[in-house]
């Protein structure tokens, strides 16, 4: 599907950018609504649902359809399957929360997610050593560090829906961890220099990768850009709400239920605008 540039671009940012309060709102009303002692088994089929997404996705390996269809398979593996099972286990060993002047400012699954920083270092040795890569950083990663000429390198199977998908996790993943390492007190705190760095670096990093992004004229490349370009801006989002500069309506939709529904409803108007012109341009 190809629309008129920085158009796409746009469309494709506020698509993905949206997704994260709406993914943070939904878990917490998913909490709220099936109890303890459902939730886990709605977790299991949200996942379940992304799984079957991603699949169907896989084997259609369109552009556009596969694209969205590994974003969202992506979003519900992720909140079902992998924080739902944080969730699951912090609850299950009793892990405390963090709390500071007598509020919680992370939670217990949290707390627990850096132990997987050992896994995380697989798959970057994996993506270094093992494959030509379509992301900038790590061909920047790969040419500093010689590993291009030292190793053959060969490009993957490109698949569009495994591709978006995989992106979503990594990206992800990785900067769950960088936020909850540099929020640690043990390590740097959230007043930490350390901290400051990471927000307006990532702010400035994500207005590159947005000017790049406006760019592309393929909605389904263009979904895929967007995701780590909106992931490292929502960095920027998440420390200025540590820092109390702002309400984090996503936290409590039970209290910002209007605001919550508008930003709904504007991500599905979203979403039906690119159905409806990419119908509209197959008639033409």
């Amino acid at each position: 599907m190809h629309l008129n540039k920085p158009y796409t671009g746009s469309l494709a940012f506020f698509i993905v950018l949206l997704t994260m309060p709406l993914g943070h709102a939904a878990m917490i009303i998913m909490e709220k609504a099936f109890g303890h002692e459902y939730i886990y088994h709605a977790a299991v089929l949200l996942g379940l649902i992304g799984f079957i997404l991603v699949i169907w996705g896989a084997i259609l390996n369109q552009d556009t359809k596969s694209s969205f269809m590994g974003l969202f398979g992506g979003l519900f593996i992720w909140t079902g399957w992998i924080e739902f099972a944080y969730v699951y286990y912090a609850h299950r060993f009793e892990v405390a929360p963090l709390i500071e002047n007598g509020e919680v400012v992370t939670k217990p699954e949290y707390l627990i997610m850096p132990s997987s920083v050992g896994f995380w270092v697989v798959m970057l040795l994996f993506y270094l050593f093992s494959t030509k890569s379509g992301c900038r950083f790590f061909n920047w990663l790969q040419e500093k560090l010689k590993i291009r000429k030292a190793t053959k390198l060969q490009p993957l199977t490109h698949n569009f829906a495994i591709t978006t998908f995989v992106e979503l996790m990594a990206v992800l993943w990785t900067f769950y961890l960088v936020l909850l390492f540099v929020y640690d007190p043990r390590f740097f705190g959230d007043r930490h220099p350390v901290t400051y760095i990471v927000a307006f670096g990532s702010l400035l990093w994500s207005g590159y990768l947005f000017i790049n992004l406006l760019r592309i004229k393929s909605l389904g490349y263009a979904m895929r850009y967007a995701i780590p370009t909106v992931i490292i801006f929502w960095n920027f989002v998440e420390i200025l709400g540590r820092w109390n500069l702002f309400k984090e309506i996503w936290i409590e939709p039970g209290k910002y239920t209007k605001e919550i529904v508008v930003i709904f409803l504007i991500f599905v108007a979203l979403l039906l605008f690119v159905l409806f012109d990419r119908k509209k341009k197959s008639k033409t």
